[in-house]
């Protein structure tokens, strides 16, 4: 079986994204019987480089296709649609001329979808439809979409991209009960994000005293600074812990478009309890998640984001720690029926900052969390998952 990949955001650990497709595809290639070639693009958090229009690269056994055209969440919208549209275009070339079985297009962005239905189309191939977020459902709720007209083709293309599908895959339940109430008849299935469980669990050493931190005396958010991922929030828990004069810190480690404007509000409002730490590759992250008394993992507070699946909540508890969640559905009922950490209102930065002096996170054991994070997000587990998904459709 021969299985193209069109995904425009590729990392390995090495890069300081999220690792989901080569997590899972290598372990496909392990198959003697299987081949994957990825088509990609530059991430600014991934690991990846290109020379030219195309770079053919290799990661553990999987063919990697990667496009020179670079994405960056700090871009303007313009041009941010511009990499999406250019991404389209090339990689369609591989879906029209390629040699593959069975073609997957993961979404976002949406336009991720015109290779996987030009396979389906013109080529007559499998194809699959991963869904990563509902889009544009979520561009919408968050005003990032106001255009009508561009709201109902967007609409439109969706229902397309999803009754074309011969399998959808999405990265949470809440995902997949969104869908089949529009595609009741398509066959959905629900593979989260995983979790590298070997990286995650094995001890790091990092040298803390460097940022003026304190083992398990620091809440860690690792990820997107940005306005989805509810910033403001933590960052005005940080204000109130520094008017407490409390020895609790907040972490923020990455980037994103309102890294400027947080920097700028800790140096203005002398937040001396919000630190900074720039982008790592994932495999030095580790440790950070590791010291930390808690995880958090925020997102705005707005229907959409309950069906997210970030890769912060898997890994976090792969790691053995704790998370802090903001969402209610899927992800609140696994946190409360796992016992692996807490929900708090995402509007009240007061009742985060309460929480975190609180503190009583070292009753979470560290042993019987990484057994859950083994026996729900293993990336073996879910590879092979996928893996069976994707032959039962080839045969089919």
């Amino acid at each position: 079986m021969r299985i193209i990949y069109f995904y425009q955001y590729f990392s390995t650990s090495n890069g300081s994204w999220g690792t989901r497709v080569h997590e899972f595809t290598k372990e496909w290639v392990k198959n003697p019987s299987v081949q994957v070639q990825v088509i990609t693009s530059v991430y600014y958090k991934s690991d990846l480089k290109a020379e030219g229009l195309v770079s053919k690269q290799n990661f553990d056994g999987v063919d990697v296709s990667v496009l020179g055209i670079d994405v960056n969440n700090k871009d303007g919208f313009l041009k941010r649609i511009w990499s999406f549209v250019a991404y389209a275009f090339f990689s369609s070339i591989y879906a029209l001329f390629g040699r593959y079985d069975v073609a997957i297009a993961s979404s976002g962005p949406i336009t991720a979808g015109i290779p996987g239905l030009l396979a389906k189309w013109i080529r007559g191939k499998k194809m699959v439809f991963e869904v990563r977020d509902l889009w544009p459902q979520g561009a919408i709720e968050l005003g990032v979409i106001k255009n009508p007209l561009l709201i109902k083709w967007a609409n439109r293309f969706q229902l397309i991209c999803y009754r074309s599908a011969d399998l959808i895959v999405t990265l949470s339940p809440g995902m997949k009960t969104e869908i089949l109430a529009k595609c009741p008849s398509k066959r959905v299935v629900s593979i989260t994000n995983a979790a590298n469980i070997d990286l995650f669990s094995t001890q790091v050493e990092v040298d803390l005293e460097t940022y003026g931190l304190v083992s398990k005396k620091y809440a860690v958010y690792a990820g997107n600074i940005g306005k989805v991922n509810n910033v403001e929030w933590m960052v005005n828990a940080a204000k109130l812990l520094t008017v407490s004069n409390s020895d609790i810190k907040i972490v923020f480690v990455g980037d994103g478009q309102l890294k400027d404007a947080m920097l700028k509000r800790k140096e203005e409002e002398k937040i001396d309890n919000l630190i900074f730490i720039p982008l790592i590759p994932k495999n030095q992250l580790v440790g950070y998640i590791q010291q930390a008394m808690v995880s958090l993992v925020p997102l705005a507070n707005t229907p959409v984001l309950s069906t997210s699946s970030p890769n912060k909540l898997f890994e976090s508890i792969a790691a053995g720690v704790p998370v802090i969640i903001t969402t209610v559905g899927w992800m609140k009922e696994f946190v409360e029926l796992e016992n692996v950490g807490m929900y708090v209102d995402p509007d009240s930065s007061m009742n985060l900052s309460t929480a975190l002096m609180k503190q009583g996170f070292e009753e979470y054991s560290r042993e019987r969390l990484i057994r859950i994070a083994e026996h729900n997000f293993d990336k073996t587990l879910l590879a092979d998952q996928f893996l069976n998904e994707l032959e039962a459709i080839w045969v089919g």
